[in-house]
């Protein structure tokens, strides 16, 4: 049993950090580069980033979970349990907050684009946030990919 819940511990880690890094740093890019239409670049970029914010959050779950099993109080003194913490806090912070805000400010400026209205400064300053966001929870990520096996031990 063991080795599964270690084998899941690895599997968590590469889904939620690999699926950031993918969608954020590879795949929203192209969409916004191929397609001609940026509202629906947005559409399909907006519903992987809330995708992967879901997995994120079910991931950090297990893993702190996990941790918590494995090294009981001790796991507290373990970086990796603190960068999967921050990493979950992040993911909240987009998932309950900022996107939500985003998706109303959008409802707001209908029928015209976002960006074509006068919320277009607003959206503008929290789309940057949430990417600042996003780039801090990547970095984390990378940080407890290196230190992953750490956590095993």
């Amino acid at each position: 049993m063991r080795r599964l819940s270690e084998a899941l511990y690895l599997v968590a880690i590469t889904l939620w950090v690999g699926g950031m890094w993918a969608i954020g740093y590879m795949v929203a890019p192209v969409l916004f580069s191929s397609l001609g239409d940026r509202q629906l670049a947005g559409l399909v970029a907006g519903k992987l980033f809330s995708l992967i914010g879901w997995v994120g959050l079910g991931s950090a779950a297990y893993l702190l979970l996990f941790l918590v099993a494995r090294f009981r109080g001790l796991a507290f003194r373990r970086a990796v349990f603190w960068l999967v913490l921050l990493m979950a806090l992040a993911a909240a912070a987009s998932q309950f907050g900022i996107q939500p805000l985003l998706a109303q400010l959008k409802a707001d400026a209908l029928p015209r684009e976002v960006m074509e209205s006068v919320l277009r400064d607003r959206f503008a300053a929290w789309h940057g946030i949430s990417s600042i966001l996003y780039l801090l929870q990547s970095a984390l990520g990378l940080w407890v990919v290196v230190w992953a096996n750490r956590g095993l031990r």
